[in-house]
Parts: C-alpha cells; structure tokens; sequence
C-alpha cells in the first residue's frame, strides 16, 4: 500500500523474491514525490518485480540553499533506513536531486549500493563551462573555495572522490541530448563505464527522463 505524506511517500515492494533494496529517490527543484509517482517511476520498478523499496523525499530547493541543511535531511534519512535493517541502499536523483544523490555517494559512499543519475544539476552552467575549459575534472583546480560555495565545494568532492576510483559506489546516468544541464552528465560520463551511461533525444523534462529511466532499469543493475 502507498503511503502518502507531506514530506515523503513511502511504497513498499510486493512479495518478491531476494533481499530487500531500499531506493532513496530525489526529486528536482520544483518536482514532488507525488510527480515521480504521477510519471511512473515507481510503476516501472513494479512492472519488473523487483524487490525494492521506495523512499521519495520532498527534498525541496529551499533545503539546497543551505548545504547543512540537506546534509542534515540525507544523513537522518540514511540513519533511519538503515536502522530499520537496510542494508542495500541506492539512490536516485534527478536534476538538483543529483546533488543530493552525489552529497550522499560522496559522503557516506561504504552504505550505498548504487547511485541512479538522471540529468544531474551540479552546478551552474558557468561553473560546468570552467570545468570544461580546463579539461575536465581530471585538470579542474577549484581554487578557493568561500564558505557559502556549495556549489564548487560538491564538484571539489565529487573529482576528488572520482579520481580516486575506488571512493564512489557504481553510478548509473541518463541524460538528453538536447537538455540544457548536460554539461554535468557529459562531464562525468568520462569517468563513467559506457554501459552505465544512456543517452537519448530530449531535454530537461518529465517525458525524457522516464524514458531514460526504464532504460537504465533493463540494463538490471537492480537485482
């Protein structure tokens, strides 16, 4: 039965077989958890029977402006699904939400199974470009990095992390040709195995970003 709340909606599995996956699922900046449902993501976990758990938090703009403030909501969150006895955790996030997703890969990367990106927005364009300009991430310097920069400080740990190898649990990432963040997307599928990586035609919208979604869901990295 799907439980809808103010600031979460919580969809447990069907009886299906295996151990229990619990899927942290992070909207956009204006998007709702009642929006992932209304598009059907939660719908396509459920046509392929797999054993996970759905947790789709209201992870509003307001909580991004203040870094201690999501990382205060993601790490409670985190804290209480696994003492609820989860132990396979993955996440989703999608546009502003894949800088939750990446704040958690980041920070508590041993607890996370895997990481679903769909059009992450990691940075303004401006910072993406000056990431491009020098290379990548691989020849990025962040230079200093004032207090209330969340955004350089998150890219900061994201090449740090990335370039070490062995520091971020598996990424899986989808974007549009044409949507107008794709820097980000492009800049990290350089570090990225091919077949983690889909691409389509389409923007920064509801309508690529499911199709994306069951693409990446038939590559079964979910099992």
């Amino acid at each position: 039965m799907m439980q809808l709340q103010t600031d979460f909606i919580h969809d447990a599995a069907p009886d299906v077989s295996g151990e229990r996956i619990l899927l942290l699922m992070l909207p956009g900046a204006k998007n709702t958890p009642q929006q992932l449902v209304e598009n059907g993501f939660i719908r396509a976990l459920r046509e392929r029977d797999l054993p996970v758990d759905v947790l789709a938090l209201d992870a509003h703009v307001d909580l991004y402006l203040e870094r201690a403030d999501i990382e205060r909501v993601l790490h409670h969150t985190l804290d209480e699904v696994r003492a609820r006895g989860y132990r396979r955790i993955w996440l989703l996030g999608i546009s502003l939400g894949g800088s939750g997703a990446m704040l958690c890969a980041t920070q508590r990367a041993p607890e996370i199974e895997g990481v679903f990106l769909l059009a992450p927005f990691l940075g303004t364009r401006g910072l993406i470009a000056e990431v491009e300009a020098a290379g990548g991430l691989r020849h990025w310097q962040a230079g200093e990095i004032v207090p209330r920069d969340h955004e350089r400080a998150l890219l900061k740990q994201i090449q740090s992390s990335m370039l070490a190898t062995t520091d971020l649990p598996p990424i899986h990432l989808g974007y549009g040709s044409a949507d107008r963040y794709r820097g980000a997307s492009v800049m990290l599928s350089a570090h990225l195995p091919q077949h983690h990586v889909a691409v389509m035609q389409g923007g920064h919208d509801w309508e690529t970003w499911i199709a994306l979604w069951h693409e990446l869901l038939d590559k079964q990295a979910l099992r």
